[in-house]
């Protein structure tokens, strides 16, 4: 039986290979996404930098501080550690002595991750490197989940659902954004996900819902509102990402229509999206039901993005991104119309590429529900 550390092995040998494949020497991660999936280690992005330096040839080397030296016990695959203490000063003859063994050359790194912090530290202890963005390097490996991936995907997503379910009954009008976020997050600890949720609940009434990314306010809930409900949970480090958009006691026809239009995008990219179709394609075959009807101006953002270890990574399913699904690509299709001043609607699953299609990991009902009677 495989454990997760041949796992990691196996990540760091199609790293290396990558990387070769690439013309790179080296690439330098921060703690995040990418350094867990490679360490198997979880260090937060914080004011002591923690850089792990993967070579196609060595052993990965890490520099962190010595209060997280315990992190370390327990690794099967070969690591060279250096550690520093609490003097700031040290650091960069720390970092130095770590990275003696290498003479500059190309060296990728992950330019949404990388701080001024750790460039510097990077650059010193190697004067004669160059850096570059390879955040494509790292992400073309995540991207393609294998089956323990998946199943941690699933069990995120049953999760949220299973808090979600919990939560509807608790809402009433006349409740806050921030009360109804407030049981959502005590829901989705209760059932099992993990305290570091892929984000803060975003749930969002009336005018506020044509804000996609709205922050929960002291709005109360009104009845003919339309409730937007976008959340995940977290389980052993991978994410689930769901919107289910309700009815506070009655719906319009406008908002009917509404709401069964994205519905009806949703399910188009639902049968789109396969092998060897674009992303663009996707997102294309969602953007059309809406501009059939009418509302085209008002889907403003792209139809979904990658998920797993992060709630945002590649693919991303936007109308420029030519890139291939694959088996194994998981990611988002959430089409949305935001009518502003009136309300917001927006319809999120979670779906892995197989080789058939795409098979959703989200399962919760999409008709349009009434709640808070």
């Amino acid at each position: 039986m495989s454990t997760a550390n041949d796992f990691l092995k196996i990540r760091q040998e199609k790293l290396a290979a990558a990387l070769s494949a690439a013309g790179l020497d080296a690439i330098a991660l921060n703690p995040g996404a990418s350094q867990t999936y490679m360490t198997g280690m979880h260090f937060h992005l914080m004011e002591r930098p923690v850089v792990a330096v993967f070579t196609a040839a060595a052993p990965p080397v890490i520099v962190l501080p010595e209060l997280e030296s315990l992190k370390l016990n327990g690794l099967s695959y070969e690591i060279t550690a250096t550690t520093y203490g609490e003097d700031v000063t040290t650091w960069p003859d720390r970092y130095a002595a770590a990275l003696a063994h290498m003479d500059g050359g190309t060296i990728g790194v992950e330019d949404d991750t990388m701080r001024l912090l750790e460039y510097r530290l990077l650059q010193n202890a190697l004067p004669k490197a160059k850096f570059v963005n390879a955040g494509d390097v790292v992400a073309s490996l995540r991207m393609r989940k294998d089956d323990q991936e998946i199943a941690e995907m699933q069990k995120a997503a049953e999760i949220a659902e299973a808090a979600l379910k919990a939560t509807l009954p608790q809402i009433r009008i006349g409740m806050t954004e921030k009360q109804v976020a407030g049981v959502l997050i005590q829901e989705l600890l209760k059932h099992g996900s993990q305290g570091e949720l892929p984000f803060q609940p975003i749930v969002s009434t009336g005018p506020n819902g044509a804000n996609p990314h709205a922050v929960p306010s002291e709005r109360p809930l009104a009845k003919g509102d339309l409730l937007v409900i976008d959340y995940g949970a977290n389980w052993n480090g991978y994410f689930s990402d769901i919107t289910r958009t309700f009815a506070v006691g009655e719906f319009s026809t406008l908002q009917e229509r509404v709401y069964y239009t994205v519905l009806a995008a949703n399910q188009e990219g639902h049968k789109t999206g396969k092998p060897g179709v674009t992303c663009g394609e996707v997102d294309a075959a969602t953007r059309e039901v809406i501009e059939e009807i009418g509302f085209g101006q008002y889907f403003v953002h792209r139809t979904g993005h990658g998920l797993g270890m992060s709630a945002h990574e590649a693919p991303y399913i936007r109308a420029d991104n030519p890139m291939l699904l694959q088996p194994g690509m998981t990611f988002t299709i959430e089409p949305g119309i935001y009518l502003p001043d009136q309300f917001g609607v927006r319809i999120e699953d979670n779906v892995v590429v197989t080789e058939n299609g795409l098979k959703s990991l989200t399962t919760f009902p999409k008709e349009l529900q009434i709640i808070g009677l």
